[in-house]
């Protein structure tokens, strides 16, 4: 059975892929152009990187090379070599090369000479005066989108001057007046004074127009709905707030922004923000100005907490915090649009908020497929822990790029029993069972059985940890018989004695065979395994 796991990517590694190139070759390789060659692109080409004790890469990857393949390029100060396949050669050819190759100890990698490019920079002409989207690192998620028009992002706040250059392009047209007026007279949301700017700036931060050529960059250029529910002082009842929730989640918007709060605890509210996850939509709300608790609706559970971010990635000053926090976005002095037709940097977790929902925003445009609870999870689990204690960041400051650019089937579990809102969890429940036990000597070695606990397990996690000065090297059988070192299902092997095998979708009909060996050194080791319920 071959060995569909990615380990240890971090340390010197071994890729056993034969059925998954797509993981394998998806890592990214820079080759430098050297002398002969020429520049740019070279999709045929497979990077094969060897150990450092290693001085002749060439010399240890050439025997390996099947007859229609060839070294075309190799660097021995940095240890890799560059293969050259057929532009006609089938996917196969290149799966069975990179299983070869990798059953050699001197090889640490195998790796597709990917194509690397600049990352994507807009071309609005306040860009550069910016720096959100900079620090939540838009710039990686935009080389793959700048945002669906097919996700929209209801701004419930004062009303957004819908007809702003930088706004008019990104405005939801199938909605009347591009929203609904809930603190006044009529139905058309649009602001009744100059003063009257809050939505307009929270708007811009979320949606604002990018590469457009015109202001600054939004953070996403998904679709935006204008919910009026405060008038031109900045207030607003609870009854209209929770109008405005029910009328955004019935207009089917993904992500709903509120860049207010204040007062307590309140069952109308709660209500409403309950009734509207229930209808599919991810509520984002700002944590408060006044450096105390959380307040509403942020802390309702049914809505993710944004904390503020300077510049510098610290908490801002004015920043609520607590245990309700789920993610930190920068929020003082942004920069966005301002009525009429300007733009003008405010602070407040007002502003941090619609960072949050405008990175949403991208995530669902990458990522259709995710529930409301899933993009949830989805977006704490691509964070980016800045050093900030928990109850200042949650799970740290969002970020663009990965919340774009990383599988929401391939991230691991966090192993926060406490997170219960869905998506990315591997399964119902999970056991946990671990074993300390002594390697004596060089090839010593111990085969432990594992009997399955769940009759439908999604996902198994088999981790070694062993002494420093050693190397212990990992292997595991789902069949009745104890693996070797040349006979397995699935192994990880590095210099050193710390090891993870990942299984997906195990075969459960036998039990569970695990061997840990000793390549060199002795020494104590605990081998823990988690199974998964699917």
């Amino acid at each position: 059975m071959p060995d569909d796991d990615i380990h240890n990517t971090g340390r010197r590694t071994v890729l056993q892929a034969a059925g998954t190139l797509g993981a394998l070759f998806g890592l990214s390789g820079v080759a430098a152009a050297g002398p002969g060659r020429e520049p740019g692109p070279k999709k045929e080409e497979i990077l094969v990187g060897v150990d450092d004790s290693v001085s002749d890469a060439e010399g240890t990857v050439e025997p390996k090379i099947p007859n229609n393949a060839a070294i075309v390029h190799t660097n021995e100060t940095l240890g890799y070599v560059a293969v050259e396949f057929p532009e006609n050669a089938a996917d196969r050819a290149k799966e069975n090369f990179a299983e070869n190759v990798l059953g050699d100890r001197d090889v640490a990698y195998v790796e597709e000479n990917a194509t690397v490019e600049a990352f994507s920079t807009p071309n609005d002409p306040q860009y550069d005066q910016q720096y959100a989207p900079q620090q939540v690192n838009c710039e990686g998620a935009w080389e793959t989108t700048f945002g669906d028009s097919d996700v929209t992002i209801s701004i419930i706040d004062q009303g957004i001057q819908y007809d702003h250059p930088n706004l008019e392009g990104n405005m939801d047209g199938s909605v009347s007046n591009y929203g609904e007026n809930f603190a006044g007279s009529g139905s058309d949301p649009y602001p009744v004074s100059e003063g009257e700017d809050h939505g307009t700036h929270v708007g811009g931060i979320a949606a604002g127009g990018t590469d457009n050529g015109e202001g600054h960059a939004g953070i996403s250029d998904c679709s935006m709905l204008s919910a009026r529910a405060l008038d031109d002082s900045g207030g607003g009842s609870l009854s209209d707030i929770a109008d405005a929730i029910q009328w955004s989640a019935d207009q089917g918007a993904e992500i709903i922004n509120m860049s207010l709060g204040g007062g307590g605890y309140s069952s109308t509210m709660a209500n409403a923000c309950e009734y509207a996850q229930e209808q599919g939509s991810l509520l984002v709300a700002a944590a408060g100005n006044d450096s105390g608790s959380v307040s509403y609706p942020a802390a309702y559970d049914t809505v993710m907490a944004i904390s503020s971010l300077d510049e510098n990635e610290s908490l801002s000053s004015f920043s609520n915090f607590g245990p309700e926090i789920e993610l930190a976005a920068p929020g003082s002095n942004v920069l966005s649009t301002v009525n009429w037709d300007g733009y003008d940097e405010y602070s407040g977790t007002s502003m941090a908020s619609p960072v949050a929902a405008g990175v949403a925003g991208l995530a669902l445009s990458a990522h259709s497929e995710l529930s409301n609870a899933e993009l949830r999870d989805h977006l704490r689990a691509t964070a980016a822990d800045v050093g900030l204690s928990e109850d200042e960041q949650g799970d740290g400051r969002v970020d663009a790029d990965l919340a774009v650019n990383t599988d929401p089937d391939e991230e691991p579990d966090d192993g926060d029993d406490d997170d219960d809102d869905g998506g990315d969890d591997p399964g119902d429940g999970e056991e946990t069972t671990s074993i300390t036990d002594t390697l004596s000597s060089s090839w010593d070695s111990d085969c432990w059985t594992y009997g399955w606990q769940f009759d439908d397990t999604r996902r198994v996690v088999i981790d070694l940890e062993g002494p420093s000065d050693a190397t212990f090297d990992l292997y595991a059988n789902e069949r009745s018989s104890c693996p070797t070192t040349s006979d397995y299902d699935h192994i990880s092997y590095t210099w050193g004695s710390d090891e993870e095998i990942v299984i997906e979708d195990p075969d459960t009909a036998a039990d569970l065979h695990i061997l840990v060996d000793a390549y060199s050194g002795s020494g104590e080791y605990t081998l823990t395994l988690t199974e998964y319920e699917g």
